[in-house]
């Protein structure tokens, strides 16, 4: 039997791990729009903006992968008393399994997003400290 403190704890750290999946995915279109208003553009100005944007929305991205990480930790070892028991007494395994494969989807997609991206923005790094 789980201490009722303790399933609070893991409750709202498993809403958390849920929220900065999310987010993950969040910043990955965000910056991904960016990138394709951003074009072929030439305007060191408009380069520069763009790379400070970047490097913000990856901070956030990175705290968001960090919190995904160590948030699942409590959640995969409280799982089968928490989660799987409660989805099992009201018929909604097919409901878990689906949210589980969603979430691995969305983060291997975010995780592709920002790798592609980070060769345009190295390049562009790049031009911005020859031009400097």
């Amino acid at each position: 039997m789980i201490h009722p403190a303790l399933g609070v704890f893991i409750l709202m750290n498993n809403y958390f791990h849920d929220v900065a999946t999310a987010l993950l995915l969040a910043t990955s279109v965000v910056v991904w729009i960016l990138s394709n208003r951003y074009g072929d553009n030439q305007d060191p100005a408009v380069r520069d903006y763009f790379l400070k944007v970047y490097d913000a929305v990856t901070k956030l991205a990175k705290f968001a992968l960090y919190w995904v990480l160590l948030a699942g930790v409590p959640r995969i070892y409280f799982y089968m008393d928490l989660e799987w028991s409660h989805a099992v007494g009201k018929g909604q395994i097919p409901a878990i399994i689906v949210k589980h494969i969603l979430m691995v989807i969305i983060v291997g997609t975010g995780a592709h997003m920002w790798l592609r991206l980070s060769r345009r923005v190295k390049a562009l790094k790049a031009e911005s400290i020859r031009g400097a």
